[in-house]
């Protein structure tokens, strides 16, 4: 499911996602200082900060699509990992009106622009149901944005028949979900789920019996922290 661009480090490499992005964000940017140094001069100061705040603006883009390579070393049987990097910002019993429609225990990971947004496949199992619906583009950490935002909704089915849904939510600068697995597909912790471009979330909801090992304001490692078991 990972198509990665290029490898940068031995277990890191850039996301195939952001391939577009950055190879016409470095010609603008080569191509705007190029005109600031014929303007102003190579070796003028503006021509050094204008350089300086782009590369900035660069590196952060460039951690923005690391697709970090990474295995869960322990049987994750029974329990939930985190389907992204970020921070904590629900942990709590909702009602979900899509797909189970009746009370579920709901986490939320808000994802930074700081942060990796590749997405992990949260438990083994195969996947019943995939469905994307279009909406509107609020910030990610508003309590509507889980239904009135841009997302898609993916359902696992664990092989003890216990389903869970996670759902790829759109941010205020996000403008695209990937979402790689199909109907009908085997899947497996340590795969990737998705790809969400420039600030985003993705909710988990379980059920209620499930005990929740994480707390508002914790920070995750996709694929590594486990945020509940069933």
């Amino acid at each position: 499911m990972v198509k990665p661009l290029k490898r940068i480090r031995r277990n890191i490499r850039l996301h195939s996602e952001g391939t577009t992005t950055l190879i016409l964000g470095a010609v603008l940017i080569v191509a705007f200082c190029s005109l600031i140094g014929y303007g102003f001069g190579f070796d003028s100061f503006w021509f050094y900060l204008v350089s300086g705040l782009l590369a900035a603006v660069y590196l952060v883009v460039v951690n923005f699509f690391r697709c970090p390579i990474r295995r869960f070393e322990e049987d994750p049987t029974g329990l939930v990992l985190a389907p992204a990097d970020g921070t904590i910002v629900v942990v709590e019993e909702v009602d979900e009106n899509e797909y189970f429609h009746d009370r579920r225990l709901m986490i939320s990971i808000f994802m930074s622009l700081f942060n990796v947004h590749a997405n992990w496949i949260p438990i083994d199992g195969v996947v019943k149901i995939v469905r994307h619906y279009n909406g509107r583009f609020q910030a990610a950490w508003l309590p509507k944005a889980s239904t009135d935002n841009e997302r898609s909704t993916i359902v696992i089915e664990g092989a003890d028949g216990t389903e869970v849904l996670v759902r790829q939510v759109a941010g205020a600068m996000a403008r695209r979900i990937v979402t790689y697995p199909s109907e009908g597909e085997e899947c497996f912790v340590d795969e990737h789920l998705g790809f969400i471009k420039f600030g985003s979330r993705v909710d988990v909801y379980l059920p209620l019996t499930a005990t929740p090992l994480v707390e508002v304001g914790r920070k995750t490692t996709g694929n590594q922290t486990v945020i509940a078991k069933l």
